[in-house]
């Protein structure tokens, strides 16, 4: 199996230090951000696992960063929030625009390692049913699918609509093509552009 590469975002030094110890004495290989542009910067590289991102930072908050990976759809990991000023309010403002979880400081040792476990499966979860099922779009896609282009945006759209019949018909391509309107040799050249294997069950 994979290590999982967890990046944790928190402006306290000794916050960083503990989460990662704690981390990678779990077996997870652990990346540090200090302020949202080195956590913006490592995003714009690869995409973790799961990030760990504190609300309360100077310049640009966690919140704030949060709406900037949904904007740019860049979202495509679980999110768990870290406060120490948590408010029921501020969770739920977080998990509505995309976050999985909400950690309030200080964070007990048992509660990080459940969260992280279950966040983790949650993006494997999503990652094993993203390919041959189809997903529906979670209002955070919609908005992701505004701020495309309308070539993008539309490319989007025939994916997540191709997907969601070819798992509804169980991959009968002639009824997929019926359904969808579509000559069937028109259709295996979207899917070829839209880069969709056909999975039959």
């Amino acid at each position: 199996m994979a290590i999982k590469e967890i990046l944790v975002v928190d402006d306290e030094i000794g916050i960083r230090e503990l989460l990662s110890e704690i981390l990678f004495d779990e077996g997870y290989h652990v990346h540090l951000a200090e302020n949202a542009a080195q956590a913006r910067s490592f995003r714009m590289q690869q995409a973790p696992h799961l990030v760990l991102l504190d609300i309360w930072m100077p310049e640009t908050d966690g919140i704030a960063l949060l709406k900037e990976w949904v904007a740019q759809g860049l979202l495509t990991m679980p999110v768990v929030m870290m406060s120490g000023h948590g408010t029921i309010e501020t969770a739920l403002e977080a998990t509505r625009i995309g976050a999985v979880d909400f950690l309030e400081k200080p964070i007990s040792l048992q509660k990080l390692l459940d969260t992280v476990a279950k966040a983790i499966q949650h993006s494997d979860a999503h990652h094993a049913t993203a390919t041959p099922h189809a997903s529906e779009p979670m209002p955070q896609e919609w908005a992701q699918l505004f701020d495309m282009s309308l070539r993008e945006a539309r490319d989007q759209f025939d994916s997540q609509y191709l997907k969601y019949h070819m798992d509804k018909e169980s991959g009968n391509m002639r009824v997929v093509a019926e359904k969808a309107g579509l000559e069937r040799t028109h259709l295996y050249r979207k899917l070829k552009q839209l880069g969709l294997r056909v999975n039959k069950k």
